[in-house]
Parts: C-alpha cells; sequence; structure tokens
C-alpha cells in the first residue's frame, strides 16, 4: 500500500495489588513512527519528531486537555483496574 499510516494507542500499567504504581501511557503513531508520547509519571506530551514537538507544545499549553490525559489515571485506569481485580477475585 502506498498511504499512510495513523495510529494510537493507550494502555494502562500497575504491578502493585493496590494500584499505587499505575501509570497511564498514550502513543501517537505516524508511518510506524512515534510521534509523540503522554506518560501520566512525566505529566506532559513528549514529542519525538518535528510535527510531534509542535504538537507538544500546543498540548502541554491546553491546559483542559493536559487535565483531561491526568485525569485517565483515576477515571479509566484505577476504575477499570480495580473492576477486573474484582472480577478475579471472586472467581478464586
Amino acid at each position: 500500500a502506498h498511504g499512510y499510516y495513523n495510529s494510537r494507542w493507550n494502555e494502562c500499567i500497575h504491578s502493585s495489588h493496590d494500584l499505587s504504581d499505575m501509570v497511564f501511557i498514550d502513543n501517537y503513531f505516524f508511518n510506524k513512527d512515534m510521534v509523540i508520547h503522554f506518560n501520566s509519571t512525566v505529566g506532559v506530551y513528549v514529542g519525538y519528531t518535528e510535527l510531534g514537538v509542535y504538537n507538544a507544545r500546543n498540548w502541554n499549553n491546553n491546559h483542559d486537555q493536559l487535565q483531561q490525559e491526568r485525569a485517565k489515571v483515576e477515571g479509566h485506569c484505577r476504575r477499570n483496574a480495580e473492576l477486573y481485580q474484582a472480577a478475579a477475585t471472586d472467581k478464586t
């Protein structure tokens, strides 16, 4: 194919049972190269290409967007992990 490849993936990572080390990661790719990355531990976007650096600067200056991304640790990651842990615990 001679088109463009654009993707985004995010994930929640933790290793402790109490979820105290929960991290939310959000990655953006273009043509299989990472362009921009958000890690809740760092708390800001980091750009890896010229376009990524440009977007990271703009997105980091948008305080509402940054707060929404940071809030995904609690609102998305921790909430879902608690549901999954409860379901697994109930089955054992």
